[in-house]
């Protein structure tokens, strides 16, 4: 067997498009049309990436279901000093506000360093997107809270339920543009706007181009879990978030959530038992014809 590799997720830049990134620093640039294939190591298991650049201490094992990647361990300590949990109060950079639609009238609002630009949106599969306001962090992650609440948006959608909508939503935005109007304007005019927080205009921002997801045809399931002796091949058609729409041969257009991949001996299509070359292929679920009202049961 050849040289095996480890990824270490994928990477989104608003003026690079997206970017599967590899332990050591290595990167591997991805365009529509480029052939993306790979297997799993057969007999080896999926180890836990470590936490913030730390290696597990445990050498801890993880399911091949998981999306994180992590032990509990791990998991708790790359939680530790998040700007998600309100470990960074003294954290001195500007941060924005926004509101994003992932299709099928799912919203959020959120928060993000100003110096990222809208990176973080798409590294969340925002179809679109437009920004509230800016101003310190906890002024941003008080006014999150507040519209939160006010506006009855969540501060979260999981990704199955976007990648679920994704699969039948309309190629365009058209409707998102509405929805983030209207609750922009209603944003706005409620009292008591922090002072700190500048109020920014509505400008949405679409990102169907930027995904691909204007031209690709809409996907026909998911990949649940990666495991040992099997891969995947097919040519990227989209990809949106952590999302690669892979248009395969047998299978139709299939999803892969590539922090899926974190943790396991990675080899070429072909080699090592998987990846097209003879091996077993990852197991792969159906999306449902029609998308269940999830924002009902998210909160």
């Amino acid at each position: 067997m050849g040289r095996t590799w480890k990824c270490a997720g994928l990477r989104w830049s608003a003026g690079s498009g997206p970017v599967l990134r590899w332990e050591g620093g290595a990167g591997s640039g991805l365009g529509w049309g480029k052939r993306v294939g790979f297997g799993v190591v057969e007999g080896g298991g999926r180890g836990c990436v470590g936490a913030r650049g730390n290696a597990c201490a445990g050498r801890r094992e993880v399911s091949g279901r998981s999306t994180g990647g992590r032990c509990e361990e791990c998991g708790r300590l790359d939680r530790v000093g998040s700007v998600a949990a309100d470990g960074r109060a003294d954290d001195p950079r500007a941060y924005r506000v926004y509101l994003a639609w992932f299709g099928g009238g799912l919203l959020k609002v959120g928060i993000t360093a100003v110096e990222r630009g809208s990176d973080r949106l798409l590294e969340q599969g925002a179809l679109c997107f437009t920004w509230l306001g800016s101003g310190p962090l906890m002024a941003a992650r008080r006014s999150e809270e507040v519209l939160r609440v006010a506006l009855g948006v969540g501060d979260r959608v999981p990704y199955g339920v976007k990648r679920a909508v994704r699969a039948t939503a309309a190629r365009s935005v058209d409707a998102g543009v509405d929805e983030l109007g209207v609750l922009h304007r209603r944003a706005h005019a409620l009292a008591g706007w922090p002072e700190t927080l500048v109020p920014e205009p509505f400008r949405p921002v679409d990102h169907l181009a930027a995904f691909g997801l204007d031209a690709a045809p809409p996907a026909t399931g998911e990949i649940t879990e990666l495991v040992p002796g099997a891969g995947i091949a097919g040519e990227l058609v989209a990809a949106a978030g952590p999302d690669l729409h892979l248009d395969t041969s047998a299978q139709g257009i299939v999803v892969l959530d590539t922090r899926l991949m974190t943790g396991w001996e990675l080899t070429p299509a072909g080699e090592g038992g998987g990846g097209g070359g003879g091996g077993g292929v990852f197991p792969v679920r159906p999306f449902p014809k029609e998308p269940e009202d999830a924002q009902a049961e998210l909160f």
